[in-house]
């Protein structure tokens, strides 16, 4: 049976919710709801759960240790399950990216994401796909800063739609090619 990964890119903790940083955290936690699912399990520092699609074993992971160790979770979950990459999904937010966009990708750089360059380095290679959620950038604050901040009003009624079509955008991707659901769902949002 093929075994397909989905790791969700955030901060664990109380003090990073609602933050930029944790748009990988919220997309799972809607796939999460979209399938009803309330109880998460534990294993080797993420928080999972997993269902079957149509002769497919899905699994969801929150990796449990900072977002640029993402990559240090996530291969203990691609070995012990034998995953491929191409069989896995990464989902994380992205500063070059309007607020409320989402894109899809096959393969790329971690375009600076340290997470991204985390997950790289264990994987050995950047293609794995990806969904990227918008969280635009200001340079007048330090990135560290920026990414660490919560989320105000405005932000959130411009994620929330994206968090729901980036969940769908998996869940479509269970069942179809990515590139077919990559032409779907890239979307801009004007800045």
């Amino acid at each position: 049976m093929k075994i397909k990964l989905v790791v969700g890119l955030g901060n664990p903790g109380k003090q990073y919710q609602n933050t930029r940083h944790n748009m990988g955290f919220r997309v799972v936690d809607e796939i999460a709801k979209k399938l009803g699912v309330s109880q998460w399990k534990e294993r080797d520092g993420a928080l999972y759960f997993d269902c079957y699609f149509d002769m497919c074993r899905v699994v969801f992971i929150k990796p449990q240790r900072f977002i640029n160790l993402s990559g240090d979770v996530m291969i203990k979950f691609v070995n012990f399950l034998n995953i491929k990459t191409e069989d896995i999904i990464v989902i994380s937010d992205d500063l070059d990216l309007p607020v409320g966009s989402i894109k899809l990708k096959e393969k790329g750089s971690s375009g600076g994401h340290n997470g991204l360059k985390n997950i790289e380095s264990q994987l050995k290679t950047n293609e794995y796909k990806r969904i990227k959620i918008g969280i635009s950038n200001d340079r007048n604050i330090d990135t560290k800063d920026y990414v660490l901040e919560k989320l105000n009003k405005e932000e959130n009624d411009k994620l929330n739609p994206a968090i729901e079509k980036a969940a769908n955008a998996v869940l479509d991707s269970i069942a179809h090619p990515f590139s077919q659901v990559m032409s779907k769902y890239n979307t801009r949002i004007k800045s």
